[in-house]
């Protein structure tokens, strides 16, 4: 399936997790990929991590598509400027623009009040997740409005109904998954006159190589982390909330979700696609109806 090809995307956060899903699938529909980061195979960020832009490079070409990794740091407005230019050069367009630069894990402090928690690490966190989209649309933005139906998504956690709802256990972390849900909306004003569409996207229980090392399992056995944590089958891997990128930016009526808050799980069921396993996991709805329930684990019609 090369339902993009010709189209130009960039991955903005495509080192590992979410982004490098995403990157890898758009690949697969046949888009030219930029992948930014801040780690390389001869550099690490501050976040410590062993995944690197390169490799996601490599996966994309292996899946049929073809990636180009560049080192950027979305916090310096100078790389970002100089990455947009080089798109432009390069390629002389900008279809598709995936805002998933985060790397901030390492930050939050759950279940402390903002009064114990860092201030150093709250403002970093919020910085890394707001400040580097907002400087990342600045400057990438004026290229991808050039043509109609350019697409934005903005990826967080959680969608605009749960977050709206539920404090997300530590201030400086409700902020930067919420304010995204906010930014994506007001992008959507911004673009629409140049019919371009902008959304918020969340994956749900994701499958991320941080998640995995958690549980001390790999995608290929993950299923047994199910002994320590039964709700855990309801996660997913990285590369469905890659498909429904995939699906959004394939869909010539895109501008009909333009400024709304989206899930993977929610999206599967309308445009079909599943995760790798063949499943529809649809996490939002289980975490509500079953985990906030206080049910026992139980993914029967959830996936």
């Amino acid at each position: 399936m090369n339902s993009l090809h010709g189209k130009v995307a960039l991955v903005a956060g495509g080192t590992r997790g979410a982004g490098r899903g995403i990157a890898v699938e758009l690949g697969v529909a046949g888009a030219t990929v930029y992948i930014t980061g801040r780690t390389t195979r001869a550099e690490r960020s501050e976040y410590n991590r062993p995944e690197t832009i390169e490799e996601t490079e490599e996966l994309i070409t292996k899946a049929g598509g073809r990636g180009i990794a560049i080192k950027t740091d979305h916090l310096i407005p100078e790389q970002v400027q100089a990455l947009a230019e080089r798109i432009e050069q390069e390629q002389g367009r900008l279809d598709i623009l995936v805002n998933d630069i985060w790397g901030a894990e390492h930050l939050a402090e759950w279940h402390v009040p903002i009064w114990e928690h860092s201030l150093e690490k709250g403002l970093r966190m919020l910085r890394l997740a707001i400040d580097s989209h907002l400087i990342t649309n600045h400057f990438v933005l004026p290229l991808l409005i050039k043509n109609k139906n350019g697409l934005i998504i903005e990826m967080t956690d959680g969608t605009f109904e749960y977050n709206h709802k539920n404090y997300r256990i530590s201030m400086f972390y409700d902020q930067a998954k919420t304010s995204i849900i906010r930014m994506a909306w007001a992008l959507a004003r911004e673009v629409q006159p140049y019919q371009c569409t902008a959304v918020a996207l969340t994956p749900g229980w994701m499958r991320s190589e941080i998640m995995l090392e958690h549980f001390m399992t790999n995608e290929e056995n993950w299923q047994e982390a199910a002994a320590k944590e039964p709700h855990f089958l309801i996660s997913e891997s990285p590369r469905y909330v890659g498909r429904a990128v995939a699906a959004l930016a394939g869909d010539p009526q895109v501008v009909r979700w333009n400024g709304q808050s989206l899930s993977s799980g929610e999206l599967a069921q309308i445009y079909g696609f599943t995760d790798v396993d063949g499943s529809q996991p649809d996490c939002w709805r289980y975490l509500v109806e079953v985990m906030e329930a206080g049910k026992p684990a139980n993914v029967n019609g959830y996936r």
